[in-house]
């Protein structure tokens, strides 16, 4: 059995676009495991942020999923389609990795 991932990707200086991916599908599954499956196994270009030590103790791989903020790596696959988004109230880097750290702690461009 296979779940389907929409997800937007692209930079700032391009048009969003959505690909679609077909992952294999356990329950009990993260879509943290999904993604990480994608970059592995289909698409090593696609970006994504996670640091795990244990489930939502970093806080880096907080997306949009069908329209809900969450942590891809608490959130659970379903079966049938999940929609996969970067935060919108974040600047976008690329894919699904936006700008997390407060304004004061980042490094000068």
């Amino acid at each position: 059995m296979n779940v389907t991932l929409v997800i937007r990707r692209g930079t700032p200086s391009e048009a969003p676009r959505e690909e679609r991916w077909d992952v294999p599908f356990e329950p009990g599954q993260s879509v943290l495991d999904a993604l990480r499956w994608i970059r592995s196994h289909r698409d090593a270009s696609l970006a994504i942020r996670y640091s795990c030590t244990n489930a939502n103790s970093c806080k880096e791989c907080m997306v949009r999923i069908d329209g809900k903020t969450v942590y891809a790596c608490t959130a659970r696959l379903r079966e049938g389609e999940m929609r996969i988004e970067p935060l919108p109230n974040k600047v976008l880097l690329r894919d699904l990795v936006t700008e997390i750290a407060p304004p004061d702690e980042r490094l000068a461009r």
